[in-house]
């Protein structure tokens, strides 16, 4: 009986363990959804730790408890936000009968975004762009780089398949390509450039033909 006692007792420890770090991490991912529209706002230079607390529901100290730094904090909520974005056209996808059907779903999801969620895209930008200088940044970025490229491949094998055809060309030029549309017609957007969502939605609708 005491051997057996004595096996259940590290299991119970492992699972208690388990249990705090869930809580933990959902904890983290809940300050993460109210650091979000203030680090869409304001973008990563502007932004501390204090003011972040200052414009939410909770003190600077559980921001500090949850996260070492402003780093930690800002890769955590793009690495939530990005999670929920590269299942954005998965529907769309695989509900899509035709090109044309596919064409035009896949269009109103990115004119959607842009629309309304530009902020969160800035930052996105924002937080690659100092992946540059700021070694902390690299990993995350790269790993979701690497699952937008994978979304931007899942839409364009549909629509190549729906036509019984093959890409012509590779999942990282494809993403390239799309991505520099969508970052041309976010800074547009951002600009106040009413043409700039009409414009890139008529690239976007050209492009697709050509990929296969």
């Amino acid at each position: 009986m005491a051997r057996q006692a004595t096996g259940v007792a590290p299991r119970v420890a492992a699972a208690a363990e388990v249990l705090r770090d869930e809580k933990f991490n959902a904890r983290r991912i809940e300050l993460a959804e109210a650091a979000l529209e203030t680090l869409g706002e304001l973008g990563f230079a502007r932004t501390s730790l204090r003011e972040i607390a200052q414009n939410s529901a909770f003190t600077h100290g559980v921001f500090h408890y949850y996260f070492s730094d402003k780093l930690d904090l800002i890769c955590c909520c793009v690495r939530h936000y990005k999670a929920k974005c590269v299942t954005r056209y998965d529907e769309v996808v695989a509900s899509a009968q035709s090109r044309a059907e596919l064409t035009e779903g896949f269009l109103a999801k990115l004119a959607a975004t842009l629309e309304n969620e530009a902020r969160m895209h800035r930052l996105w930008y924002d937080l690659r762009s100092q992946a540059m200088f700021e070694p902390a940044f690299r990993k995350d970025v790269l790993e979701i780089d690497k699952s937008l490229e994978a979304m931007i491949w899942r839409v364009a094998s549909r629509y190549a398949a729906l036509e019984d055809k093959r890409l012509t060309t590779s999942p990282a030029a494809l993403y390239a390509l799309f991505d520099g549309l969508f970052q041309s017609a976010l800074l547009r957007h951002l600009a106040n450039d009413e043409k700039a969502i009409p414009d890139f939605l008529g690239e976007v609708r050209r492009v697709l033909p050509t990929i296969c």
